[in-house]
């Protein structure tokens, strides 16, 4: 599959076909093909021979959609920054990138303190850029294609330093040839509207927003205002005659929470694709019952394989004999291995860590040859040479099927988010007075629920309650909120192993 061409294709059948809705109004194929060809044809113009990444910064509008196929259609990646993330981790995500300048689609207040070196083409000045572009300058439009990179996601960096995952354009278009007829046919998905929970600088939403293009369908983003808040958030639901669900877990079963949430708001609604955390019997029970004739899909894999790499259907037999829930077996072109520490591939029923072979696995993180080193690598598989990721992620097989058991280093999945605890840690350390901190995650049922940060002070507070506030406060300027943690504990000193280490299993029983 190429999906520039699935997307010209589309927009020149039915270029009246809505191809994404918002609080703004909405976009149809025909006009998102002609300003993308403006826009592309003007980055062009602007970048010359520089092949930078391009950072897009907003929040799930239609002009981040033609920003991000403008810049691929131009011959660059691109790279979604939501406006959630906090200034400094965005600055620093651009410093990163060293980019010709960002495409700013939200005016971030900001701007004005920023580096003088980065500069940001704002909103008015993008559709400016569009309305002033000669149409014969698309005629010389290079399109990305091959191992050329198509996007790049920031994902949390132990050091506190985020890194940036590259996936090339063959990457995104072989996991677009299977996601498309995940679940039901590619068919039975062509013009239907696809929910969108995640922001689209969350690997997730590479399911939802270009698995709906490679359809010809519509796309339908949740709010921020709406996910915060469920007077608003079932009304949203309801209106959006959603027929492909795809969100986290934990983000279905907050909506189970509600007794309305079942088939008779979403009378439409076909098809759940769960992808980013834990799918758990008990969600899975209860959204089979609610939702009869939908058909669950699990799936797994991390932002370094392109979203995806395994699936399984989720039958009320399956939910009632297994528990837990298998992820599944991979897909066309994908390899799944279970390594021991040494590297040794492990038989079924072993626990080992998950490796991951094939045509959606990244060339690895942007600039960074020293983390990518241990991490990805090439072999041959069944005659062909491949590239491999190792996940640090915990599982094992069964006649072939994936079972996820967790992470093996410090590494969290908190509502689909990716979390380095050392991340949070780093950051603690920068903050005044603290001297020691541990971030330890709160599990239960197998998945990660909130996150404690237990601290060591240089003084002992007076009001424990007050410098909690104080602290959390000071790390909304570094963390987005998803990495906040829920709750402080002070400590006179962190329980350590024989190695001089924090005692994380200390910490843990400290939280039952």
């Amino acid at each position: 599959m190429n999906i520039l061409y699935e997307i010209s294709q589309t927009a020149a059948r039915f270029p009246d076909r809505t191809v994404m809705i918002c609080k703004e109004g909405r976009l149809n194929y025909g006009d998102l093909a002609r300003c993308t060809d403006l826009l592309a044809a003007a980055i062009q113009r602007l970048c010359k021979e520089n092949r930078t990444p391009i950072p897009v910064y907003g929040h799930k509008s239609p002009l981040m959609l033609i920003c991000f196929l403008a810049c691929v259609k131009s011959g660059r990646g691109y790279c979604p920054i939501d406006v959630s993330v906090p200034w400094s981790r965005t600055m620093q995500i651009i410093k990163n990138i060293q980019p010709p300048f960002v495409l700013a689609c939200e005016d971030p207040e900001e701007t004005e303190s920023a580096d003088a070196s980065v500069s940001f083409i704002k909103k008015d000045d993008i559709l400016n850029l569009i309305e002033e572009t000669d149409p014969a300058e698309t005629e010389a439009l290079t399109p990305v294609s091959g191992d050329d990179l198509f996007y790049m996601i920031f994902t949390s960096g132990s050091t506190g330093n985020p890194k940036g995952v590259q996936i090339t354009s063959d990457c995104l278009n072989h996991y677009l040839d299977w996601s498309v007829g995940l679940g039901n046919t590619r068919d039975e998905k062509e013009g239907r509207i696809f929910l969108n929970q995640a922001p689209f600088s969350f690997d997730l939403s590479v399911m939802d927003l270009y698995t709906c293009l490679a359809c010809g369908g519509t796309l339908f983003p949740l709010t921020k205002t709406e996910q915060a808040d469920f007077s608003l958030l079932l009304p949203a639901l309801a209106n959006s005659g959603a027929s492909v669900w795809v969100s986290t877990p934990s983000f279905a079963d907050m909506c189970l929470r509600d007794p309305n949430f079942d088939s008779d708001l979403l009378p439409q609604l076909r098809l759940f694709l769960f992808c980013g955390e834990t799918l758990t019997n008990r969600t899975a029970e209860k959204l089979s019952g609610r939702f009869p004739d939908a058909i669950i899909m699990n799936t797994y894999g991390p932002t370094e394989s392109t979203v995806a790499v395994t699936e399984v259907k989720i039958t009320p037999e399956l939910i009632q004999n297994v528990n837990p829930l298998p992820v599944g077996r991979p897909k066309p072109g994908t390899w799944i291995e279970i390594h021991s520490p040494n590297g040794e591939s492990l038989p079924d029923g072993e626990k080992g860590e998950i490796v991951i072979l094939g045509n959606t696995v990244s060339t690895g993180y942007y600039r960074r040859p020293d983390l990518s080193a241990p991490v990805f690598f090439s072999t041959l598989k069944d005659g062909i040479t491949v590239r491999g990721y190792r996940t640090g992620d915990e599982g094992y097989l069964n006649d072939g099927e994936l079972f996820y058991c967790g992470r093996i280093d410090l590494q969290i999945k908190l509502h689909g988010y990716r979390i380095e605890l050392g991340d949070i840690e780093s950051h603690l350390l920068k903050l005044s007075g603290i001297k020691n901190a541990a971030a330890v995650a709160n599990m239960r049922d197998g998945k990660a629920k909130s996150i404690t940060a237990f601290l060591v002070m240089e003084t002992v507070p007076g009001d424990a309650f007050a410098e909690s506030l104080r602290i959390k406060r000071a790390l909304k300027e570094y963390l987005p909120d998803y990495m906040i943690p829920k709750k402080l504990i002070f400590l006179d000193q962190l329980p350590m192993t024989s190695n001089g280490k924090a005692d994380r299993k200390a910490l843990g029983g400290m939280l039952s």
